[in-house]
């Protein structure tokens, strides 16, 4: 079986402009192809999860990836998908959001020996000249045919800026760029970015006269048709810092039974066998499967070490109740919590709600208890006295979530 095929069986390919000639590229390992990423924050989310994934299977399989970082698209926004505007960022957040994405990209893609390219769009994008940009390339875009891409079809309902619809001419000038400097002949990306794609395969027709390729990759939705990797508190992030490995191992680990085995497919290198051995598997036998998605990503994102303490932590306590060293934590200086913390600012100061009002809530109806018992009382304060022998005070909130509470 040819990497092409392989994508196939997993789910992962959504469009192709020429299934045939891609085949026949990406099996030969000749494909040099690039995945754009807008530094939209400090971090990398599970949204660009899927794309990092199929850059190693491909470069995996010989083919030669570019990471194209959005140094300049990051300054306009991209508005596939969104009912609102992004936010404008400044110059200096582009650059530390770029400098974050480039130390998480390499656990995934081999950068060494020239074997993938690491490239800013801003080396072009910043110094053009706007009327000979609009002479060389605008002159190549059709508005009616722009107006009827998907891309802005959401924006459009509330009001599409003329700086958003430059994005499309933007990024089909970035594939020409890369096909020019790099001999870049394909591009893929999210399934919402096929008009972008084609705008910037034609484009490369038109100056070029020659032939290039776009390939879009299945959204992740789950079940119900949403897209996966967000939770009540926000997105799920790769970094550890913003999403710790054991919150991230958690989120895999809850994920609906009709969702697990299509994400073990899509996202993980398990052989195809394996994980067609899993497809009569059935009641507990899921949560077993839920198991291995959940350690596989972890241990992609985060590495085998911390893949295992969170899945020790989180057998610790499904199983037991017990506490673990590797379950987060947040420690108060004794003082503060002699003083008394209120369940709902514990909730939001451990990140188990995204505010004040979701931890109200969750406490209303029941979902909350600290060590073990049932909170009930959305006022009920904790104190070092409430302490546990283990000097702990262990939050959860349902079967999804767990924090600890310690005094230094």
């Amino acid at each position: 079986m040819g990497i092409y095929e392989e994508l196939v069986a997993r789910g992962l390919i959504a469009q192709v402009t020429n299934e045939e000639e891609i085949r026949k590229m990406v099996n030969e390992g000749k494909a040099v192809f690039y995945i754009g990423f807008d530094p939209t924050a400090d971090s990398l989310h599970v949204g660009h999860f899927m794309a990092l994934c199929l850059m190693k299977r491909l470069q995996m399989a010989g083919n030669k990836p570019i990471a194209l970082l959005g140094g300049g698209t990051g300054m306009i926004g991209d508005p596939s998908g969104r009912t609102d505007m992004r936010k404008m960022l400044t110059v200096d957040d582009i650059n530390h959001n770029i400098e974050c994405f480039k130390k998480q990209m390499s656990r995934f893609i081999d950068f060494s020996d020239g074997k993938a390219l690491l490239v800013n769009n801003a080396e072009w994008l910043l110094d053009l000249n706007y009327v000979d940009f609009l002479r060389e390339v605008g002159a190549h875009f059709s508005v009616n045919r722009m107006l009827t891409a998907e891309c802005y079809k959401q924006r459009m309902e509330k009001g599409l800026t003329f700086l958003e619809f430059n994005y499309m001419i933007m990024q089909s000038y970035d594939f020409l760029e890369l096909f020019k400097r790099y001999g870049c002949n394909m591009q893929f990306g999210g399934d919402d970015q096929w008009s972008n794609m084609l705008g910037g395969t034609e484009l490369i027709r038109r100056k070029l006269g020659k032939d290039a390729h776009a390939m879009t990759i299945t959204l992740l939705l789950n079940s119900e048709g949403k897209k996966m990797g967000k939770t009540q508190s926000g997105a799920v992030w790769l970094d550890p810092e913003k999403t710790s490995p054991y919150e991230f191992y958690q989120y895999w680990r809850n994920v609906a039974d009709a969702d697990v085995l299509k994400c073990i497919r899509m996202l993980t290198f398990l052989p195809l066998e394996e994980i067609d051995e899993m497809d009569s598997w059935e009641g507990s036998q899921l949560n077993k499967a839920k198991e291995i998605l959940a350690y596989e990503l972890t241990k992609l994102v985060h590495g085998e070490e911390e893949a295992a303490k969170a899945d020790e932590a989180a057998k610790a306590l499904f199983a037991a109740g017990g506490k673990s060293d590797n379950v987060p934590t947040t420690t108060y200086p004794a003082a503060e919590l002699d003083e008394g913390k209120d369940i709902l600012s514990l909730m939001v100061e451990t990140k188990l709600a995204a505010s004040r009002s979701e931890a109200r809530r969750l406490v209303q109806q029941g979902g909350v208890s600290v060590n073990d018992v049932k909170v009930t009382a959305i006022d009920r304060v904790f104190t070092t006295a409430d302490l546990d022998s283990d000097g702990v005070l262990l939050i959860k909130k349902g079967k999804k979530g767990f924090h600890q509470v310690k005094a230094e």
